[in-house]
């Protein structure tokens, strides 16, 4: 009789732990798809929710919880809830370590705890919980946070390149558990992303595979609410999308009035006659903006003057108004290079030009105008010398912790 009502109880213990995480679950959907107008709203609808589901946790009775695989459980279930806020919380890494230690196998437990330390800024232990997760059995989600960590751990290394390449493995990984799920893919593209610009923002490849894994991401229809994939939904204002918008359409104000204005007639002939001298190296055919091809032109230069440097609210990227020989106005874009390299009335060369027509509608409003677009030092000399390694601006990455 006793061992009846006993195994009745694990039953019971059993299947409240089981609502307890899927409860855990819908909390932690709350905070990836909850974006108000309002960040405090989010906290408060994010602590009135752990609240109740700390209240079902608290109705299994002590007594019913006495074994070490049920005290584990519940120990992890609270330490994941408490953890459920963007600020580290001591209480919540002191419950995921009595879990992990009641019963190492917990992959899940590993995981949360590893995201708790990562949020006080122990990085190193942080990417130990993860892999002691995945020892535990292959998981996309944990091989995901992994990627990321990796990216953060970059930042400032003296191997920045190596160990975002060890992040594109690990975010490599997790897709092939699952090629539909769109949270992998977006990673993926977020890491190809930064391997991009750590490696000198040169290899479009990488840009390549970083847009192609974000439309592969799109097909997930979960990744719908996620605001950094679609700035449409982007409601949350601690990612600025808004601002970030007015900010691009400022700029493209900004260029399309002077495309338009442009300068008189008299200064541009000036300006592209005193072009026609400019000897060049051998290697290349001298080119105008009408005679580029959409993308990179090899083995072509383009010689231009300066005729304004574009000011705008972004520190980077630089854009100038220059005119080719043939008094052809468009815009240069430049990454990587410092702003007093390129000055009003200087005399560029561009080698192997990366050329865009741009043409596009922005709420009732058309741009329409050439750009080219200059990544590193090497692609351009100024006035015919080329630019010092001391013109260059160091790439630096910034990854957001995203549990």
């Amino acid at each position: 009789m006793n061992s009846s009502k006993q195994g009745e109880g694990v039953v019971v213990v059993a299947d409240l732990m089981a609502q307890v995480a899927k409860a855990a679950d819908d909390l932690y959907n709350i905070r990836d798809t909850y974006f108000p107008l309002n960040p405090d709203d989010k906290i408060s609808k994010l602590q009135r929710h752990s609240d109740l589901v700390l209240k079902l946790l608290d109705s299994i009775p002590p007594e019913q919880r006495k074994l070490p695989m049920q005290r584990a459980t519940h120990e992890y279930l609270r330490g994941k809830v408490l953890d459920v806020f963007t600020d580290y919380r001591k209480e919540a890494e002191d419950h995921l370590s009595k879990a992990v230690k009641l019963n190492p196998s917990l992959a899940d437990a590993w995981l949360c705890l590893g995201n708790c330390i990562w949020k006080k800024g122990e990085l190193a232990s942080a990417k130990n919980c993860f892999t002691l997760a995945l020892s535990k059995g292959p998981n996309k989600r944990i091989l995901c946070q992994l990627s990321m960590l990796e990216r953060r751990i970059a930042q400032g290394a003296d191997n920045q390149a190596e160990i975002v390449e060890e992040s594109i493995k690990h975010a490599k990984e997790a897709i092939a558990l699952d090629v539909k799920d769109g949270n992998s893919w977006y990673n993926l593209g977020n890491a190809c992303l930064t391997c991009f610009f750590v490696t000198g923002a040169w290899d479009h490849s990488k840009l390549l595979q970083s847009l192609k894994a974000y439309q592969n991401a799109e097909k997930d229809e979960r990744m719908l609410s996620n605001p950094d994939l679609y700035f449409n939904c982007a409601t949350d204002p601690g990612l600025n999308a808004t601002e970030e918008v007015q900010k691009m359409v400022n700029l493209l104000d900004k260029l399309d009035n002077l495309l338009k204005g442009q300068t008189k007639a008299k200064r541009l002939a000036s300006l592209a006659s005193s072009l026609t001298g400019v000897s060049l190296n051998p290697s290349y055919q001298r080119t105008t903006i009408d005679c580029l091809v959409e993308g990179l032109n090899k083995t072509v230069a383009l010689v231009a003057k300066v005729v304004f440097f574009i000011r705008h609210e972004n520190v980077a990227p630089l854009y100038y108004l220059v005119c080719d020989s043939n008094q052809l106005c468009f815009v240069l874009t430049v990454y990587e290079i410092r702003n007093d390299a390129i000055k009003e009335g200087d005399q560029v060369t561009i080698l192997e030009p990366n050329y865009r027509s741009i043409d596009f509608s922005w709420k009732e409003k058309h741009y329409r105008f050439k750009s080219i677009r200059v990544d590193f030092l090497e692609q351009v000399l100024v006035n015919g010398k080329s630019l010092s390694p001391d013109h260059a601006v160091r790439t630096s990455i910034y990854a957001q912790h995203m549990p």
